[in-house]
């Protein structure tokens, strides 16, 4: 597990350092590093070459463009520094050096592949959910490198349905995630029960289409004893689509697995959004490493409830504030790291973090 991340002359990064935790919320208004911070994992995971010290800066999981792009602004240096520590005194580094013009980076430092792979964020022990994820479709595709190899649901969830498909009938390993409600701890029926915080009564169901690559999804909702009869997910809504790989990327957890979310509250009411919270403070007293950028303070509360319910220990979870420094010299991203007791409560209150709902009732009096 990922114990601190620290970066320098990355965008708008200059220099900042975070103590990770098994649950990492990353937090601040828009513009402020919390995405960048997260492209600067993602740079390391896409690098074909990094056993070569080679870093490159636009591939399948993110794009940055030339190294003009990446580099911080205001930098009187000419390099980047990535550097990740590890529990038991476990550590990786990458002084990177710069040049404009080129679309990889050269870092002073290189590892073996088989060292890398010992680590989630370099081996099939990793998700990433992108903020711009796959909406409701008319069918959905298929993908046996991710899926059947790799046992992921896509960086946009659209493989999640072929996953479902799969593995639905598998069990969720982890007592501790188990909805209470579920008809059993069989994948679909914990994921129908997760699914129904959001929208009360809710069924999926998936078909493979034969002689094709396409799977199909559908919704059905309870009525009384029985079920409505099947809506495609174009009749239905988007949060049902957007929220569906989040709640299956935690349900199928692995001891030390790492995923990087982004947004995972969109299209989702604010009461799901808390129960989302909730899960997600579940996964990550389980086993998994959950960094999470969200806007979503229901997201947040619902993590806080778990500390307060004893769900997860206050000692797993951190909230990384993002807030943008500016003087007559520079600009650039500062990090507090603010932490939270037994009963849920927060050590610290930076401006502007969450404090709009006060603003705007203030404006109402």
């Amino acid at each position: 597990m990922i114990t601190n991340i620290k970066i320098k002359n990355f965008k708008v990064l200059k220099d900042i350092s975070i103590d990770t935790k098994p649950l990492t919320l990353l937090m601040g208004l828009n513009g402020m590093g919390k995405s960048s911070f997260i492209q600067s994992m993602l740079l390391l995971r896409q690098s074909r070459d990094i056993d070569r010290g080679r870093i490159s800066l636009n591939d399948y999981y993110t794009e940055i463009g030339k190294g003009r792009d990446a580099m911080y602004q205001y930098s009187n240096e000419e390099s980047f520094y990535f550097g990740y520590e590890f529990e038991e005194n476990d550590a990786l580094q990458w002084n990177v050096i710069y040049n404009p013009d080129s679309n990889y980076l050269q870092s002073k430092e290189s590892y073996t592949l088989n060292n890398l792979h010992k680590y989630p964020l370099f081996n099939a022990n990793f998700q990433y959910l992108k903020a711009e994820r796959s909406g409701p479709q008319s069918d959905y595709q298929t993908s046996y490198a991710e899926v059947i190899n790799d046992r992921q649901v896509g960086i946009d969830g659209r493989f999640v349905v072929h996953f479902l498909n799969t593995f639905g009938n598998e069990k969720v390993k982890c007592n501790a995630i188990l909805h209470p409600k579920a008809k059993s701890n069989v994948l679909l029926h914990q994921v129908d029960a997760w699914l129904g915080e959001i929208t009360p009564g809710v069924k999926l169901n998936t078909t493979e289409i034969p002689g094709t690559d396409k799977v199909l999804l559908d919704f059905q909702f309870e009525a009384g004893t029985l079920y409505t009869n099947r809506f495609r997910p174009k009749n239905v809504g988007f949060g049902l689509s957007y929220v569906l790989p989040v709640i299956v990327s935690l349900l199928t957890l692995k001891k030390d697995k790492l995923i990087l979310l982004e947004n995972p509250e969109s299209h989702i009411h604010p009461r799901g959004q808390a129960e989302l919270g909730r899960l997600i403070a579940l996964a990550s007293a389980n086993g998994i490493q959950c960094i999470v950028e969200t806007h979503s303070d229901h997201i947040l509360n619902g993590i806080r409830v778990a500390v307060k319910e004893k769900l997860i220990d206050k000692n797993k979870v951190c909230i990384s504030y993002f807030e943008r420094i500016t003087n007559k010299e520079e600009q650039y991203a500062k990090v507090t790291n603010i932490r939270v007791d037994d009963n849920g409560e927060l050590d610290l209150y930076p401006a502007n973090f969450l404090d709009e709902w006060s603003n705007q009732l203030y404006k109402l009096m």
